[in-house]
């Protein structure tokens, strides 16, 4: 039931035109709806591009990154409820070029909840690819369908994973810990490509998701939104300069699971009404039954703070509601969509610039429909010192495949410091070995990773584990 309140709308788009100004954003698409898939808020912030100031609309193509990982857990649900594939089998049985020999019994499920045990690691771009293959889409048509790219990157992602060791990129056992991976949902993809019974990864969304669905603008291909006239712009500020492209290649990891879907805000009101009748649509079209769903949206590992993992999915509470949501960013995409059971209500948000941390904007906005404040209750945190033997051991540089680079270190009044990218960060320790990076939004979890072998050997920040490279 829609509760907003005319104060609330204003306080949550008041806070929209405040992240967009400090985040520099150049076009915000924002969506609530209920369980009938009907619009109960709508609004449009900015344009699609700066320079011919393109206005957005329901039909706009944003970049999705890694909300893409949403479909490809219902994909691979699906699989599994046709009786092709078991999530608890190893994914080895799958993808024999993935051998595990480093790493045992990584499962199907291990990697839908990003617990198989890896290190974040630089991304292996289909662009790459492509060139060390002699590929170019103007003669064998878009990358997203691909066998050749597909069957290479899936030698190289696979490879790379099993060349990791307990001394050099592996953070613990299966389902020990959660460590981000979009390697793991690359994996995930290529088993739908190989099992799915479609050409690819990208065929399989479509004939399976998005045609049933009737999402007639929602896809993998990367060629298609920079020539379609209603594609955002996507921005990305370079050497300190706000710059916009229209290049969907830039970033794109060589395997489509991890974040390859494009979308528009009227498409994903169909896929987010899906979730809120537990895999049926408002017209009846069931894509997954209610039981899978549910496993989809229920906890596997923890995640943050306060929050936990699914399948494609991540859990937590805000205020009295159970909220489940996905966000994604990439080169000129910032994404999130949510949504909650008990309010009956998803929302959607899509921005063509970097950066944006728009699940806050999701949060102020469903909070507001609930009729309640959408102003963000900061947690007022009890500090806990770190003792002398945890703060030399913690000391040190982290450094994250993916390019974060983080330094703990010991101040001159014996707290702990902390150092992102050369950046002083203001750090909290809250527990004998967790901390909070205070952010003027929104905090970032801290905790420190260690054995009785290792020691501190790597630190979780925020959805990553970090290793430690020097003391």
């Amino acid at each position: 039931m829609n509760r907003m309140r005319e104060a609330d709308r204003i306080l949550a788009e008041n806070l929209v035109e405040s992240i967009m100004k400090e985040y520099e954003a150049r076009g915000i698409a924002a969506a609530i709806i209920d369980g009938s898939g009907r619009t109960q808020y709508e609004r449009f912030w900015g344009s699609a591009d700066r320079e011919s100031k393109k206005e957005l609309n329901g039909d706009t193509i944003f970049g999705l990154a890694s909300v893409t990982k949403s479909f490809t857990a219902l994909a691979v649900m699906q699989l599994e409820e046709r009786g092709i594939l078991d999530i608890h089998d190893p994914v080895s049985k799958y993808i024999p070029e993935f051998t595990g020999k480093n790493q045992k019994n990584v499962t199907i499920r291990h990697l839908m909840c990003h617990s198989g045990g890896f290190f974040p690691l630089p991304r292996i771009l289909v662009g790459e690819v492509a060139q060390s293959l002699g590929l170019k889409e103007s003669e064998t048509g878009d990358f997203a369908y691909s066998d050749a790219i597909a069957s290479e990157g899936v030698r190289l992602v696979a490879g790379r994973l099993d060349e990791q060791t307990k001394e050099d990129g592996l953070n613990g056992e299966p389902g020990e810990y959660l460590s981000y991976c979009n390697d793991g949902f690359g994996l995930l993809s290529d088993i739908i490509r190989r099992y799915g019974g479609e050409p690819s990864y990208a065929d399989y969304l479509r004939k399976h998701i998005l045609e049933p669905l009737a999402m007639e603008r929602s896809f993998c291909d990367f060629v298609r939104p920079s020539q379609d006239d209603n594609a955002a712009t996507l921005y990305e500020k370079k050497d300190g300069v706000m710059t916009g492209h229209r290049d969907y290649h830039d970033n794109a990891f060589v395997l489509n699971g991890g974040g390859a879907m494009k979308s528009t805000l009227n498409d994903l009101k169909k896929y987010l009404a899906m979730y809120l009748n537990e895999g049926r649509s408002p017209e009846g079209v069931r894509l997954l039954g209610q039981r899978r769903i549910r496993e989809m949206c229920r906890p596997a590992m923890p995640y943050g703070a306060f929050g936990y993992y699914g399948y494609g999915l991540s859990i937590k509470q805000l205020d009295d509601l159970k909220v489940v949501e996905h966000g994604g960013s990439l080169p000129g995409v910032s994404s999130n969509i949510a949504w909650s059971l008990e309010a009956d209500a998803a929302v959607i948000i899509l921005c063509n610039t970097s950066g944006v941390p728009v699940s806050l904007i999701s949060n102020a906005l469903m909070k507001a429909y609930n009729g309640r404040n959408p102003i963000e209750k900061r947690d007022i945190w009890q500090e806990t010192p770190w003792d002398e033997k945890t703060l030399r051991d913690a000391a040190g540089t982290y450094v994250s495949g993916e390019g974060t680079r983080a330094e703990l270190y010991i101040k001159e009044d014996g707290r702990p410091g902390v150092r992102e990218d050369g950046k002083e960060k203001h750090l909290i320790p809250v527990s004998p070995y967790s901390a909070i990076v205070r952010g003027r939004y929104s905090d970032l979890f801290v905790r420190l990773i260690h054995s009785e072998d290792r020691g501190i050997y790597a630190i979780a920040y925020g959805s990553r584990l970090i290793p430690k490279c020097s003391p």
